[in-house]
Formats: structure tokens, sequence, C-alpha cells
């Protein structure tokens, strides 16, 4: 069966009943639209994705973002062919595609091994996929030059690749990737291998070159600073399902749990009991929050978080009796445009980040006060506290 047939077809894994999935909007069956219903895989005993329900719309970038073992690599060999689902359905440009080989698929994956052939020049690796589906050679040839040419790359066509950096082979396997002009495209921390400037100098072109061709990017990363910067929406995931899926400024700004505010940027972790209007820490810290992301019952068990920049440094008491926190300088760092303080409490250590412009400046060993808006306070339920909390850290004079 052709995988145009298919589309009509039903789904060749079982569907779960009673799936709360909405039916997908009219968009789920244009050209690059991806969409994954109670999908589900297991390997032995061990589930790696979980019931998972996804929609990414056609030109959209989306990273699935999460720590090692969350899924995000399954979930995407599983949507190149490389795996199949136990249960639930996966749609590609609205068509279903559990059986279809990868080959077969309108998908092409660029990984993190670039997987260039060592005795081809540039063009030949590009040109290696149209000439073993029997393209013409005059095709092949224009399709070659447009995809180098996408990837700055044309110059160095009759190049090997051990003549090559690593970006610069990164880049021949995204045109490579590229050439065959598929629906979606599947990034499997493809800048991992980089070091840090290249990295942050491909992020930069990959979105770029995405916007400019209009192409769906599912891109796998545990690099929050990466998915961020590229991303339309993110798919935070955490033991095979999706714990939150938003634009960036909705995962930073409104974490939908203790998890992704831990994961998404920095927080200042504190657990202790709620109060109804915030949160007694054990330390005996009292955080007030105005707009709490979770509503945890009086008495209950309850995390309160604070991100370093949303801290404020005072070199005296400031006589407050809320969202106030005293201790001494344990540490600071330089970060170009940033100072990163460490006060060192009683029972813990805060960091804040201040702007080196206006900054305050102390020194090791000064008194410091930490202090903050009730506005900037996290309140979560302690569900998640093994996930987020660090223990103490050590008196380094001990």
């Amino acid at each position: 069966m052709t995988q145009a047939a298919n589309a009509d077809a039903a789904p060749t894994v079982g569907v779960r009943t009673g799936s709360a999935h909405v039916a997908p909007a009219d968009r789920m069956h244009e050209r690059g639209s991806v969409e994954l219903i109670d999908v589900t895989k297991r390997f032995g005993t061990m589930v790696a994705v979980d019931r998972l329900s996804l929609q990414v719309q056609p030109g959209e970038f989306l990273s699935l973002l999460g720590p090692s073992g969350c899924g995000k690599t399954t979930t995407l060999r599983m949507l190149a062919g490389f795996e199949q689902p136990n249960e639930g359905v996966i749609r590609i440009s609205g068509s279903y595609v559990q059986g279809i080989p990868p080959y077969k698929r309108d998908v092409n994956t660029v990984f993190q091994q670039y997987a260039l052939f060592p005795h081809m020049s540039v063009a030949e690796n590009v040109a290696y996929g149209l000439r073993q589906k029997g393209v013409s050679k005059s095709e092949t040839a224009t399709r070659v030059a447009e995809a180098l040419d996408m990837v700055k790359m044309s110059k160095l066509a009759e190049r090997k690749p051990r003549q090559m950096s690593g970006g610069q082979q990164q880049r021949v396997a995204v045109a490579r990737a590229l050439v065959n002009r598929p629906s979606v495209l599947l990034l499997d921390e493809p800048l991992g291998a980089l070091d840090r400037k290249l990295r942050e100098e491909m992020q930069i072109e990959l979105k770029l070159l995405q916007s400019q061709l209009g192409i769906t990017f599912i891109f796998v990363t545990h690099d929050q600073e990466e998915a961020m910067g590229m991303s339309d929406r993110i798919a935070i995931m955490l033991d095979g399902h999706v714990e939150q899926l938003g634009d960036p400024e909705t995962v930073y700004e409104r974490p939908a749990s203790a998890f992704v505010a831990g994961f998404i940027g920095r927080n200042n972790f504190w657990q202790g009991v709620s109060t109804g209007s915030g949160v007694r820490a054990h330390d005996g810290t009292v955080f007030v929050a105005s707009n709490p992301e979770e509503r945890v019952r009086q008495g209950e068990a309850a995390l309160a978080a604070i991100r370093p920049e949303c801290i404020q440094i005072s070199p005296t008491d400031p006589s407050l009796d809320i969202n106030v926190i005293g201790g001494t300088v344990a540490g600071v760092s330089h970060f170009g445009d940033v100072l990163q303080y460490v006060v060192r409490t009683e029972e813990r250590d805060v960091i804040a980040i201040l702007p080196r412009q206006g900054a305050i400046r102390l020194d090791v060993g000064d008194q410091a006060w930490c202090h903050w808006e009730a506005s900037e306070v996290y309140q979560f339920s302690a569900d998640q506290a093994d996930l987020v909390l660090v223990e103490p850290a050590e008196d380094p004079t001990l």
C-alpha cells in the first residue's frame, strides 16, 4: 500500500479508547503537519513514550526538550520510521505512517554524527540520495547547487569531509537532508558535537534557514538554551510524556510544573508548607505569591521558587518580613554583561544574577540580603520536590 493510499486507511496500531484527544485542526491534513495520538512505545517492560499526543503545524519549528531518558529521541525515531509505536497513531502530512519504512516517508533526519562518506566530495555526499532515487543528472546538479547555496557551502563543493571543520560538515549534512525536499526535517541533537561558539552560530543559521524554507523542523535537544533560541514552540518532556507545550516565553514565564521551572532557565527552590497566600519554607523564609502557578491547600507541602535574575541584593537589612533572606556573600562571578552572586544563608546557598551596569558591588564575606517581589514568586505542590531540590552546599572550610 502506498503512503497516499494509507492516508485513508485505518491505523495499523490499536488506539486506546476513551482518549481525550481533540479532533485535529484543518491544518493537520496539510503537507508538513505532524500528529501523534496516544502514542506509546515500550522496550520490554520499560515505557519509553507514554500515551503521547502532540500536533505540529506545517512550517513550525518545534523542539522536543528534556533530560536523558525522557523519550524525546524515541519519539523522533518513531517519526523517522526507525521505531514503530506499540499503541497509538502517527500521521505526517495527513497520512498514517505506521509500517512505512524510513526511505518511503516524506521526512529526512540530521544526526549528531554527520555520517558523511569520507571518499566523496561535498557535492557527491549531497547528491547521493537523489542518485539512489534515480533522479536525472541535470536535476540532481540543479538541486545540489541549490542545497549547497542554502547552507553557504557552494565554494567547498569539491572538498572531502576531512578537509572541513565540524560546522562545515554539519552544514553538508543539513544540505544532504534538504536536497530531497522533505515536508519535515528531523534533527537529533545535531549541534551536540560542536564547540559553544560554533554551536551558537549554527543555531542562528538553522533558524534563519527554517524561516526561509518554511519546512517543518522537529529538533531534539537536552540544551534548553538551544530550544529557547530557535523554537516557535517547545515540548518539554519527562518520563515519556509532555510536561508542558508552549512558546519559549510562556514556558519560561509561566511554567506548568516545578520540573519545568527548574529545567527551563535557573531557579532557587525552597521546600515548606503552604500558607494559603504563599509558602513558609523549612528554613523560616516566608514567601508571598501574588500569582501562583499552582494553588496548594493551606498546610500542605509546597515548593517556592525565585529565578536568580528576579532577586535584588542589599548590603543592609531592608526591614522586610516577607520575601527576604539574609546571608553572606560566598562567591562572585563575572559573566560579561551580568554579575552572579552566591549568598550563603544558614541552611542553603541562594543564586542572584544582576545586570553589570548599575549592579551593587559586594565582596566575598560581605553581608547581603536577598529580596524579591511577590509577583516573581513561583509556587508549586511538593510532588516533584525530588526532581528540583539539591542538597545544601557544604561549608568549604570544613
